[in-house]
Order: structure tokens, then C-alpha cells, then sequence
């Protein structure tokens, strides 16, 4: 498919759509925070800014009514997407039932038992890279953590959105690096390189960016004052549901049959403790279902959404006018950082923005000498920073979600400030284009276009040995 939008000649007009939904979504928040209006992000609704760019996609393009409804029934039906559904509703249930089991208060008095009121954020940190760089999803981490983290914030009086933006900059480390993950599997397939090379020049990117982050968590994580946290009691059974699907995730099963395993178990225990009945569980089931109604609709929406953009040009436009801006090897490293964070931008996913830019990042990398580890790894490390900062993106519309569903209202746009593992790892980055500090392990093992030729066919074999022997 993506080659076939290479092909396809590029349209600016596309991407309209996307724009109409920004000004409406953020500038209405915008203008109605500096107005002062009390959660001004919740005044107009982002799945009804995004209905509206919805229509607005139907009008543009050429093709019939039915026609263009099929390309958007294709996005919206993408397994990306319906993966990220699923995932959505059962953390939601999954929530739903641990809480009203009790299950949340007592897993929020352990941890404060164990870890220092002034650490839990650099500590929620560091569990959260842990657990998505051994899980490979930051998606499934923060369904799995928010729940606790809301709570824990909730007792120890520590800034929700802080401890969110903890949880879900730890999730989106632990995706960049993971060798299991989407994004990383799919950066090392598009540029041809082993997933062992690609996570070697970008940990010495990542480590520094987590190093700062944990040590800013650290000054700023602290409460004002130290709240006095009372009755710290807890039952250990209840905790075991939230035990089960941090350590299921961490061994690498399935993230639906964790989440499954996790709502039967807390309802389970639930029932034979006697705090909720087969009728509470139930109701709880659906209402966790219903909890992420949101941000349901608006994964669905962007998704087919995204799909229409693609077909009528708009990704292939970006791709045209950022290649005219490439000039030589720091040019076209930042032209291929640009691309895939505007491709994310109009995406909302990371995995698909890699692929869909990694084709035309491969001949930038080849036009300009750029070793192919160096730009799988770009396109890995800006893909992360923009799907943590977009406040439609999955990583924070899920945790945003969650926080909801647990009784405290939250915007995304509030959580955006606080991912400083996002901001750091751009700015190291950025850095790494014009101090090649990560370059080194490039230049200590020479790469060699063996994986890329055992994918190709003979004449593409020659030319590509061709072209290496000139180098």
C-alpha cells in the first residue's frame, strides 16, 4: 500500500481535514483557558471536533459517496486500529471491577508502604520503561499502571497529571527500545538493519534522555508538603489481580488475554471477599466498557480519517516538500525526523507513520550516505517524542481515559507538559544530528547491505552491491 502512495501524486489540500481538527479541538480549548472557563478542553468535544474534520474528508477527494466510505471503513477498520480498540475497552473493564473490588485501594496502600512519598514518580517511571521495554507496547503499560498511579496520587497528594506524564514517558521509553515492539520491528524491516544495531544507536539517545528525566522526577516529583497518609492496611488478595497483569505483561503474553485474566480475577476475588456480587461484576464490566466511550470514538474516527488523507495525497505532499529541503547528511537526517513526526502528526500512530515514511527515508539514507541503523533509529526516536506529546494520540488519550473512568476528570492537553522523557529524548535527538555522539557504534561495525539484499531481487542485488562498493 505504501508503495502504491508513493505513486499517487501529492495533494496539500489533503491534509485539511487534520488542520480544521486542531483549530477547532485546541484553539477552542485555547481560547477558552485563557477566558478562564473551568476545564475549557471539555467544552467542545474532541470526538465532535473530529466528526467534523470526519465530514469535511468526505468532501474533499474525487469519487463517490460509497467510494470514499470504503477507503475510510479500510483505516478505520486497519488492525492497528482495532487493536487499539479492544485494548481500550478491556482496560476500561478491567479498571471498572479491580476498583470496585477494592482491589485499586489496597495495591495504592502497598506501594506506599514500600516506596518513599518523594520517589513514587521517578519510581513510576522507572517501572513503566521496565515494563513496555519488556511488554513491547506502551499502549498496554499504561493500561496496566494508570489505574495504581491514580490512586497513589490521589493519597499522596502528588500532581495527577505528573504522575500520569511519569507513566506514560517510562511506556513510550520502553516502546522506543523494545525488541518486540511494533515500532521497532517495523523501523529495522524499512531500512533493511537487525533490530540489535538500530537498539545500540538508539539507547545511547534514549539513556541520557531517561537519566535527565528521572532526575528532574526526582526534584519535582516531590509533594509541597508530606500528607499524612493515615491507615495504610491492605489486603494482599486484592492486590493480586494488579500483580497478575503487571507480571503477565512482563513475560510477554497476549495483552488481551492479560487484561482478560486480570478483570476474571478481580472478579473472582472479588465475589468470594463478598465486596461485589456476579451482578455488581457484571455492571462493572459493561461500565468499564462504556468509560472509554471517548476515546473509542475517536481512535475510530482518526483512523478512517487517516486513511482518506493517505488516499487523497496528503502524506505524499509532506514527503515532496520536505525531500526538497534535503541537501547533505544533516539535512536529510532532520528531513527524515521531520517527515516521520509530521507523518505521526497527521497519523496519530507511530507504527504507521514509520511505515509509511520508511520507504522514502531509505532513499534519503542511501542518497546521503546515512548509515541505515542511524536512520532506523530516527525514525524511531521522533515517532516516540510526537505520539507522547499529541494530545489525540493512544498513549494519552488512554491514560486520560482511565483517570476519568477512576472519578478525576482529565484532558490530555493537561498531561502534555509533564512528559518530560518526550521533550529530553527530542532534544537528544536533535543533538545526535549535529554531535554524532550515537554514531560510534556505526563506525566500530561497518554495515553491510546483507539483509537488504537477501530481500530483494537479482538486479536490485547488483545495483545495491554496486552502490556499496562505490561507498
Amino acid at each position: 500500500m505504501e508503495q502504491n502512495n508513493l505513486r499517487r501524486k501529492g495533494n496539500g489540500l489533503a491534509l485539511l481535514p487534520f488542520v480544521i481538527f486542531i483549530l477547532i479541538y485546541l484553539g477552542a480549548g485555547l481560547i477558552l483557558q485563557a477566558q478562564g472557563v473551568e476545564m475549557a478542553f471539555y467544552q467542545f468535544p474532541s470526538v465532535t471536533a473530529m466528526f467534523i474534520a470526519v465530514l469535511v474528508s468526505f468532501v474533499m477527494g474525487k469519487g463517490t459517496i460509497n467510494e470514499k466510505f470504503s477507503v475510510f471503513a479500510r483505516g478505520a477498520a486497519n488492525e492497528n486500529v482495532l487493536t487499539m480498540l479492544m485494548v481500550y475497552i478491556l482496560a476500561g473493564a478491567f479498571s471498572a471491577v479491580a476498583s470496585a473490588m477494592g482491589g485499586r485501594d489496597a495495591t495504592v496502600n502497598l506501594g506506599l508502604s514500600l516506596i518513599p512519598v518523594q520517589f513514587l514518580c521517578a519510581g513510576v517511571f522507572i517501572i513503566s520503561a521496565f515494563m513496555g521495554t519488556a511488554t513491547g507496547t506502551s499502549v498496554g503499560t499504561v493500561s496496566a499502571v494508570i489505574p495504581i498511579v491514580v490512586g497513589v496520587a490521589d493519597r499522596s497528594g502528588l500532581s495527577l497529571p505528573l504522575m500520569i506524564g511519569s507513566c506514560v514517558g517510562g511506556a513510550m521509553f520502553g516502546d522506543n527500545l523494545s525488541m518486540i515492539s511494533d515500532t521497532t520491528i517495523a523501523a529495522t524491516r524499512t531500512q533493511g538493519c537487525e533490530m540489535r544495531d538500530k537498539f545500540r544507536v538508539n539507547f545511547l539517545i534514549a539513556l541520557p534522555a531517561a537519566i535527565l528525566t528521572v532526575i528532574v522526577l526526582l526534584i519535582v516529583g516531590q509533594p509541597e508538603t508530606v500528607t499524612e497518609m493515615g491507615d495504610l492496611s491492605f489486603s494482599v488478595i486484592k492486590v493480586i489481580p494488579y500483580l497478575a497483569v503487571l507480571v503477565l505483561s512482563l513475560i510477554g503474553m497476549n495483552v488481551f488475554l492479560v487484561l482478560v485474566i486480570g478483570i476474571f480475577a478481580a472478579g473472582i476475588i472479588g465475589i468470594a471477599t463478598g465486596s461485589i456480587n456476579i451482578f455488581d461484576f457484571a455492571q462493572n464490566v459493561w461500565g468499564g466498557f462504556t468509560s472509554m466511550e471517548e476515546v473509542f470514538f475517536l481512535a475510530l474516527f482518526c483512523g478512517g480519517m487517516s486513511e482518506m488523507i493517505a488516499h487523497n495525497g496528503g502524506i505524499d505532499w509532506l514527503i515532496e516538500k520536505l525531500s526538497l529541503m534535503m541537501k547533505g547528511q544533516k539535512s536529510s537526517q532532520l528531513g527524515i525526523a521531520a517527515l516521520v513526526s509530521l507523518t505521526d502528526v497527521a497519523t496519530a500512530n507511530n507504527t504507521v507513520a514509520i511505515i509509511v515514511a520508511g520507504s522514502i527515508a531509505k532513499q534519503m539514507s542511501r542518497t546521503f550516505n546515512v548509515d541505515p541503523r542511524r536512520t532506523a533509529s530516527l525514525l524511531d526516536v521522533f515517532s516516540c517524542v510526537i505520539q507522547g506529546i499529541i494530545p489525540y494520540g493512544a498513549q494519552l488519550l488512554t491514560a486520560a481515559a482511565l483517570a476519568s473512568a477512576a472519578g478525576f476528570l482529565m484532558s490530555p492537553m493537561e498531561i502534555v507538559p509533564y512528559m518530560w522523557y518526550c521533550w529530553f529524548l527530542a532534544g537528544m535527538g536533535l543533538l545526535s544530528v549535529f554531535i554524532p555522539f550515537a554514531d560510534g557504534v556505526c563506525r566500530k561495525d561497518p554495515w553491510n547491505w546483507t539483509y537488504d539484499v537477501a530481500e530483494s531481487g537479482v538486479e536490485e542485488k547488483k545495483a545495491l552491491l554496486r552502490e556499496s562498493a562505490e561507498r
